[in-house]
């Protein structure tokens, strides 16, 4: 356990895992980014973080243990999502933070109930935004204990406030954060369970001027509130709403 800390971002490559990823990293944590078509993009970001931190190095013994990786896995599947555990702990030789930051939507018109009865919407949206996580932490529950880690969900806003993109999008987030409130009690006392739930990253002009500080939220807010949680001991069960007070 002497080599340095690891975090598991699903969903890395790109938009909130990248921004955690590059952060973790600045603060001296090895990672591992998974993603599930875009090796390319995964590959890029690995390449960077290693050029900016290249100094860094961890060995255990006489081996030289990997600082970044990433790793293909579908998240729909719980399979490949206990393969992605393994492979992880495989070659970084520890797990203590879990950001699970893999989700779906399918946009629809919330004014019409005959747009949200889907059922591919349905059984998708609830298996990317509420099973997925809970097979992650199925996943990676032994190699957190080891550490006594975190694990941390990506919400939304919209688990709070309303529909959002769907009304199944809207109905499986809020499903998520009641999820989180029930593992956190499952794997306590060592592992500690909790959510971000980020406002809108990137949208209209309207949204800006109907929250309270005037802006957009920013990746890097959110990626900070990540790092807080993982290194607070002393929180479980929560969500954190990053929404620059649009939904006060």
């Amino acid at each position: 356990m002497g080599a340095s800390p690891v975090i598991l971002v699903t969903a890395g490559s790109a938009g909130l895992g990248s921004a955690v990823a590059r952060l973790f990293a600045q603060h001296g944590y090895r990672v591992a980014i998974n993603y599930n078509t875009d090796s390319e993009r995964a590959r890029t970001l690995i390449a960077e973080l290693s050029a900016q931190h290249a100094k860094l190095s961890d060995v255990d013994g006489t081996k030289t243990i990997s600082r970044y990786i990433s790793i293909q896995a579908d998240l729909a599947s719980a399979l490949e999502i206990r393969r992605l555990g393994k492979e992880t702990y495989a070659a970084m030789g520890r797990i203590d933070v879990v950001l699970s930051n893999g989700g779906w939507t399918k946009f629809r018109n919330t004014a019409s109930i005959d747009d949200n009865v889907f059922d591919e919407d349905w059984d998708r949206l609830f298996n990317m935004n509420v099973k997925c996580h809970l097979w992650l932490l199925q996943a990676s529950k032994q190699y957190l204990d080891e550490t006594e880690g975190a694990f941390i969900t990506t919400a939304s806003l919209s688990s709070v406030t309303g529909v959002g993109s769907s009304l199944a999008y809207g109905t499986t987030k809020a499903a998520q954060l009641h999820m989180v409130k029930g593992l956190a009690c499952m794997v306590a006392p060592k592992i500690r369970v909790n959510s971000v739930s980020p406002g809108l990253l990137q949208t209209k002009e309207a949204h800006r001027q109907g929250t309270k500080l005037k802006r957009f939220i920013d990746l890097e807010d959110v990626a900070e509130q990540v790092l807080g949680l993982a290194k607070s001991r002393s929180m479980t069960g929560t969500n954190i709403i990053i929404d620059a007070g649009y939904s006060l």
